[in-house]
């Protein structure tokens, strides 16, 4: 029998289904509604679907390296106790292998994995270990060579941050101590170029209004505000900051001394940016017990 798009509404509403799942299980139930939504729930997509409300702000991150070409997506949980889970660091490591063999995260949703594509695979995940989950980001970065590091690692090249860094030229040594060094220091952007104008702005604007409280002369406040703005640059760009490994020099000295060019970094972290809800452990245990 012909299904109607009103009958597809009405099962998404019902159900939480994403279009394409509503349509097919209502053609394989020939059209019962309660029939359809029995079939959503023996393949976990109603419940997959009512669980993505929740916030997910827990995760690995997770990075891979092929030749001179490197990838590091971030997958989102509920739970801290899910990135410990066998299963879902598997999926963690899968998607991240096929994330290396497409240009963007919309194409990576498509790509297949063991048979089916990311985003079924995702969807399964979801009905089977109970919590929603997302695939937040992905970003790639190339270069004569790629070097990565994972901090709080949970398994081989997943946990809480990933970082990848690409070179002109050859020292993985060398790559390794700077990934370290921005998985701490954490900083803006690789130079002063690269720093978003709204943020620079923004600095200067505070260091003025701060220089102009001192009451000085004007020519007196425009070298304080060049010598603080050098400063800032100093601390929020990578290539200006004080290198971890050795701070009587720069990242960009270190750099040149290595015989090597830095020519750009990613840096993800679980959760960053995602406001997460407080709730005492004792309340979450007691909301998971009702679940």
């Amino acid at each position: 029998m012909a299904i109607t798009a009103a009958q597809v509404k009405e099962l998404r509403e019902k159900s939480g289904a994403g279009m394409m799942d509503a349509k097919k299980a209502l053609t394989e139930t020939n059209g019962d509604m309660e029939a359809a939504i029995d079939w959503l729930r023996t393949k976990g997509l109603a419940t997959a679907a009512k669980k993505s409300g929740r916030t997910a702000a827990e995760g690995l991150v997770a990075v891979a390296v092929e030749g001179g070409k490197g990838v590091a997506l971030e997958v989102n949980s509920e739970t801290d106790f899910v990135g410990k889970n066998a299963d879902f660091q598997a999926m963690v490591k899968s998607f991240a292998d096929a994330a290396l063999n497409v240009s963007d995260i919309e194409a990576l949703k498509t790509a297949t994995v063991d048979g089916k594509t990311v985003e079924a695979t995702l969807t399964d995940k979801i009905a089977t270990i109970g919590e929603n989950m997302t695939l937040r980001r992905m970003v790639k970065i190339e270069g004569d060579q790629v070097v990565s590091y994972v901090h709080n690692a949970a398994a081989d090249g997943m946990g809480k941050i990933g970082v990848l860094v690409a070179l002109k030229g050859d020292n993985e040594a060398f790559g390794k101590q700077v990934a370290m060094h921005i998985a701490a220091a954490n900083p803006a952007s690789l130079s002063e170029a690269d720093l978003d104008p709204a943020l620079v702005e923004r600095e200067r604007s505070v260091l003025t209004e701060q220089a102009r409280e001192s009451g000085k002369p004007e020519n007196i406040i425009e070298n304080m505000i060049k010598g603080r703005m050098k400063k800032f640059f100093a601390e929020v760009t990578l290539l200006g900051q004080a290198f971890v490994i050795d701070p009587d020099k720069t990242v960009a000295d270190a750099a040149k001394d290595a015989g090597v060019e830095i020519l750009g970094y990613v840096r993800l972290e679980v959760g960053e940016g995602i406001e997460k809800k407080e709730e005492d452990f004792a309340a979450e245990v007691a909301k998971a017990a009702q679940v």
